[in-house]
């Protein structure tokens, strides 16, 4: 091992990616490889630099801080800083190698280009800026097929950091015996006022013809109880247009680690705070989300999903990503140009899930436009009742993202270029 002094450095973003990629893989680089903080004497250090994400919770630094792997935690607060005067957060060393692991791919490229370090990106979808990367670890063959042929050799798949997790997931802290249904209505507000209504009313339909079904809310890290209880009150204008709401919420205490949530017609759904929710999520059946991230997240953990957008409220239109959102938001355009932008927009939407969007083919039904809860509900049920089709979904889920034991293999990647650049021997 050389002596010249080396600096590792994880760049992320959100809780989900911390507990997901960044933990696991700091904990097993720390087996592999002699470095500081927990090997004192190591010219090597693992470090951590968190970058702006509009759906961090404020604390990651602090989580991070309490598993005692990285030697400097940089907040997401002083990331310009850091770009701007590097020094101002420690003495970094000449060499060292930046490793993109959530976030804009384009922070970690910035970094690295400014401290004169190595790249290397984890690709869980696509490869946003291939040509400055030293290398490039995929979950699936699918990333490396959109490369330009002369990348491609600086790419190796390596399957997906998550799969180890959902293994062990499931005995942390398991639910009740019984059929579970996640219900994922968004994590901003345009997409809370219409699914908070929208999925309480389908809860209380398959509840009164599945009354064995239980109901599971994870509430996202960007919204809160308080913001559920509002869109399910008849203060949210869209929830006066269903026949459910919230007769009560109670967060949850220290003999219960969940919160409980009664629908006006008595059906209980339990409430998970914690961030990211996947050892229970994993126990779920089936869940019933919007579009976005949660699609994703629902992909690694092999849960079928029914993905659910439904347009009839002029004001969904707010809930659209990129410049259609913005305009659609726009107080004096929206009314006016609201049905036009959702008409061209569902027209030309190609496939909204993230799974479909990677597959190129329908693996997860995506039910968009003029739907009712009763419809939704019905489909639910006929998955429940459908435990062929639920399995089939799941294995065309965990063929998308790779083979198991990605944690492993992406350390022996990170060594495996700091060898052939012989900055370790």
């Amino acid at each position: 091992m050389s002596n010249d002094p080396l600096a590792i450095i994880f760049v992320s973003n959100g809780p989900g990616e911390l507990a997901t990629w960044v933990k696991p893989l700091a904990k097993e680089l720390h087996k592999q490889i002699p470095l500081r903080p927990r090997e004192k004497a190591s010219s090597i250090s693992l470090n951590l630099v968190l970058v702006p994400c509009p759906n961090a919770t404020g604390k990651e630094s602090l989580v991070a801080k309490k598993w005692l792997q990285f030697e400097n935690i940089i907040k997401a607060k002083n990331f310009w800083k850091l770009l701007i005067q590097p020094k101002k957060f420690g003495s970094w060393p000449s060499k060292g190698l930046v490793i993109f692991l959530g976030g804009d791919q384009f922070w970690s490229v910035l970094l690295s280009a400014r401290l004169g370090y190595l790249h290397m990106t984890y690709a869980e979808w696509i490869t946003r800026w291939p040509f400055w990367n030293n290398r490039i670890v995929a979950m699936s063959k699918s990333i490396v097929e959109k490369l330009p042929r002369r990348i491609q050799k600086r790419c190796s798949v390596i399957g997906d950091l998550t799969a180890d997790l959902t293994e062990t997931a499931k005995i942390d802290n398991p639910l009740p015996p019984g059929r579970w249904i996640a219900l994922m209505p968004g994590s901003k507000s345009a997409k809370l006022k219409i699914g908070i209504p929208f999925f309480l009313d389908v809860a209380d339909k398959i509840s009164k013809l599945m009354p064995d079904c239980k109901f599971l809310i994870p509430i996202a890290p960007t919204t809160n109880i308080d913001e559920i209880k509002y869109f399910g009150s008849r203060k949210n204008p869209i929830s006066k247009q269903y026949k459910s709401g919230i007769k009560s919420i109670t967060k949850a205490n220290n003999k219960d680690e969940r919160g409980i949530l009664i629908t006006n017609n008595s059906t209980v759904i339990v409430v998970q705070e914690k961030y990211p929710a996947y050892s229970d999520l994993s126990q779920c059946d089936i869940a019933l989300t919007t579009v976005g991230a949660n699609t994703a997240e629902l992909g690694s953990l092999n849960i079928p999903m029914i993905v659910v957008v439904p347009t009839q409220h002029i004001i969904a239109m707010e809930a659209w990503d990129g410049l259609v959102g913005l305009v659609a938001r726009l107080p004096i355009l929206k009314w006016c140009l609201g049905l036009l932008i959702s008409f061209v927009k569902l027209k030309k939407r190609g496939f909204m899930a993230w799974p479909n969007i990677t597959a190129k083919r329908m693996i997860v039904p995506e039910r968009v436009g003029h739907i009712t809860t009763a419809q939704i509900a019905e489909e639910a049920i006929d998955w429940l009742h459908s435990p062929s089709r639920l399995s089939g979904q799941k294995e065309d889920l965990r063929a998308l993202r790779g083979t198991k034991g990605a944690t492993k293999k992406f350390c022996q990647e990170i060594i495996n270029l700091l060898e052939d650049k012989k900055l370790i021997s």
